[in-house]
């Protein structure tokens, strides 16, 4: 009787005493043997949608499961939108609309006032709309949620936050070539959509040049409206009283202009074969690509059955074949893109070894052959069936995932039960619809084939497939690039004639502001003594600084701190920095960054009036301090500055300029003050310098001299010891 019952029940059982339940299952020896029950209905928490009468449309998710409150405002407007010579805008804005702060708090304060209280507010922008969002504790709320509404109807978009954000893109673009994978995605897009598109186009040194705050503004002022902007909280709220704090909030908030998308033509790739040569990499980044179509597309649930079957996971095709079997490719996948409202693109995506390139490629020729010849078989389709909607379930197994999607319909104009389709939808697919859209969407020999990779280590050469079209991914305007490479005031004046002529009126102010042209056209160098108080993210320094600069490729300048004495001499001939512990050479891409610096001095700027050369292109206005500067682009020789001068005094009030900086190419601003006459040439006297994230220095001049008499030797690299003449 001191048996564990589990025996008992065991030994009755076998003596047939008991018998098991009549609905008992008999353990699965195979797991194909196990029944799978039917998915659940899915009905997701639907949010609450209001819209005031000011246009705005609201969403309201409420989750109690922890005290925070979440929300996002989506404002109608992005990147597609903005000018194509200011590529950049709206990154920018989505920056310092935060960093920038409002009318009553700058972003400084804002920071500390949100860490205090262990909550964010952020901003940024995208290619069709820019956003909004805050994140904080249910209690923090009434603290948080007007700084929100005040950064959304009110920015500040302070002047001073301009470098930083210029400075962080123009990072980007300095390093953007750096990543293969990255080169093949932007070179990919471009073929798909044009180098011109807006869902294509890079930012560049001269585009983000461009932007001012005038813009930032300007663009606030064009979108940031209640019925340009939809806006989704989630958390833990009762809606009600939301909805009441929120019509008391943006309820009387007028109305503006109702933004318009940009228009935008779709034409497709030109077929053929890409490449682009990039020497420091052992292995290879392929992209296939041509149109795809869009979500509201009936297609759509066959398309994305189709791709699951493609290149979906790793049981489609091209992991299954080019991967796991031939072993060709480190990763690979692909599909038809399907974009809320524009075209996607159909994409391949292969990473293989160089040495087997040519072999990758035509492996992924083949099955992108093999979707039309070889139908799916009834086996793929239900695999990929089976994945798409067992998976589908963790995309959206939040409240906060779910009314992200909601606002993306209201956004897009879908359907408000566009997510409750899905399922319906894929169940629907046959092996017809499968067939139908590969046969419609997938056109072998209309594929742009881009190659990103060392040509030197193919397997085969890619002219073995084709005329091959090698593509230029140099930086227009960063020094030491591409010198084929033409500034914005180079194109300007060729496509506008007229701002070319301005561009030189406006020249001739600034020559006659220096002191004529006669006077100008005598200097072949000037000296400037003075000091200089700098200040950095290492702190701050000041130093007496002796210049001199010899037209036209001679600068030369003695610092003196209390470190010790340093000079610095650039030339054509030789570049190089004497300090007390010896003398060493300059980088070539500092020294190439000093003698474009010398080209863009507005006196030798000044000498080259007609020189075929320099171009120069008027720009628009915008006010510096009091005054209405208007604004001047020159290429000097292919280095490039932006002047905002005085129209009454042809005095350049500010420049602004890419230089090498400690971390990359970086923007220079520099402010003019304090113009007095010396020897006939009006020199400003005191310079105030921003280089982007690096800090800045204020320099006063104590004294000028107009051609003074240089020592030859001041530019002659000292011999090491020991060499023969010491």
């Amino acid at each position: 009787m001191n048996r564990p019952l589990k025996f008992i029940l065991a030994a009755l059982i076998a003596a047939g005493v008991l018998s098991p339940a009549p609905n008992a299952r008999a353990q699965a020896t195979d797991w194909k043997q196990i029944a799978i029950p039917p998915l659940h209905a899915f009905h997701p928490q639907e949010p609450r949608r209001i819209e005031l009468s000011n246009g705005m449309v609201i969403f309201l998710q409420e989750d109690h499961e922890l005290p925070l409150i979440r929300g996002t405002a989506r404002v109608r407007g992005g990147s597609r939108e903005e000018p194509a010579n200011k590529v950049g805008l709206v990154s920018i804005y989505g920056d310092v609309w935060r960093t920038g702060g409002t009318e009553s708090k700058t972003g400084d304060e804002l920071d500390d006032y949100l860490e205090a209280h262990a909550a964010r507010v952020e901003t940024g922008g995208g290619v069709d709309s820019t956003t909004i969002s805050l994140d904080c504790l249910k209690d923090n709320f009434d603290e948080v949620f007007p700084i929100f509404v005040d950064l959304l109807e009110h920015p500040a978009l302070r002047a001073d936050k301009l470098p930083l954000a210029k400075n962080q893109l123009d990072t980007g673009i300095a390093r953007r070539n750096d990543d293969p994978g990255g080169i093949a995605g932007r070179e990919a897009a471009e073929l798909g959509y044009g180098a011109d598109s807006p869902y294509a186009r890079q930012a560049e040194y001269a585009t983000v040049a461009a932007v001012t705050r005038d813009d930032l503004v300007a663009w606030h002022e064009k979108y940031v409206h209640p019925n340009n902007i939809i806006l989704g909280l989630e958390g833990d709220f009762d809606s009600k009283a939301m909805e009441a704090r929120l019509r008391d909030a943006l309820g009387s908030w007028a109305r503006g202009p109702q933004a318009q998308p940009a228009r935008v033509a779709f034409e497709g790739p030109k077929p053929g074969f890409y490449f682009v040569q990039k020497d420091d990499v052992d292995q290879s980044n392929i992209r296939m690509v041509e149109l795809g179509t869009t979500r509201n597309n009936p297609d759509y649930y066959a398309i994305t059955v189709l791709n699951e079957i493609f290149g979906g996971g790793f049981t489609s095709r091209l992991m299954r074949d080019v991967r796991t079997a031939k072993g060709l490719a480190y990763s690979v996948g692909g599909g038809i893109g399907t974009g809320f409202d524009h075209p996607g693109l159909f994409q391949v995506v292969c990473g293989t070894k160089s040495s087997t390139t040519a072999a990758a490629v035509q492996a992924l020729e083949e099955e992108i052959g093999d979707l039309t010849a070889k139908p799916p078989t009834e086996e793929e389709l239900k695999e990929a069936k089976d994945h798409i909607l067992n998976s589908f379930v963790f995309e959206f197994d939040s409240k906060e995932k779910v009314l992200a999607e909601r606002m993306a319909y209201e956004f897009y104009g879908y359907p408000a039960d566009f997510l409750e389709r899905y399922r319906t939808g894929i169940d629907k697919v046959t092996q017809a619809d499968v067939e139908r859209v590969a046969q419609k969407y997938v056109h072998k020999d209309q594929l742009a084939v881009l190659v990103v990779g060392k040509a030197a280590d193919f397997d085969r050469p890619l002219s073995s497939f084709g005329p091959v079209t090698k593509l230029d991914i140099s930086i227009p305007g960063m020094p030491g690039g591409s010198s084929s490479a033409r500034s914005s005031a180079a194109k300007s004046a060729v496509a506008n004639p007229h701002a070319a002529e301005e561009g030189k009126a406006l020249l001739e102010k600034v020559i006659a502001g220096l002191g004529g042209d006669a006077k100008v056209r005598s200097v072949h160098a000037i000296r400037r003594k003075g000091t200089l108080a700098m200040k950095g993210p290492q702190g701050e320094m000041s130093l007496e600084v002796e210049e001199v600069d010899a037209f036209p490729g001679g600068l030369w300048q003695k610092m003196t701190s209390p470190m010790g004495e340093m000079s610095l001499a650039v030339s054509p001939a030789a570049a190089f920095v004497n300090t007390p512990r010896g003398t060493r050479d300059l980088p070539a891409s500092q020294k190439e960054d000093v003698l474009q610096s010398v080209k863009r001095e507005p006196l030798f700027v000044a000498q080259h009036a007609d020189d075929a050369k320099f171009t120069f292109s008027a720009a628009g206005s915008e006010k510096i301090g009091d005054v209405e500067a208007a604004i001047l682009d020159v290429d000097a020789d292919g280095s490039q500055v932006r002047w905002w001068v005085d129209p009454s005094t042809g005095h350049i009030l500010r420049s602004r300029a890419q230089t090498m900086g400690m971390s990359g190419p970086t923007e220079e601003i520099t402010d003019y003050a304090d113009w007095k006459v010396v020897d006939g040439i009006s020199v400003p006297f005191q310079e105030k310098m921003q280089r982007g994230a690096e800090g800045g220095g204020l320099s006063e001049i104590k004294e000028f001299e107009v051609n003074p008499k240089i020592d030859p030797k001041l530019f002659e690299k000292p011999k090491a010891e020991g060499q023969p003449g010491q």
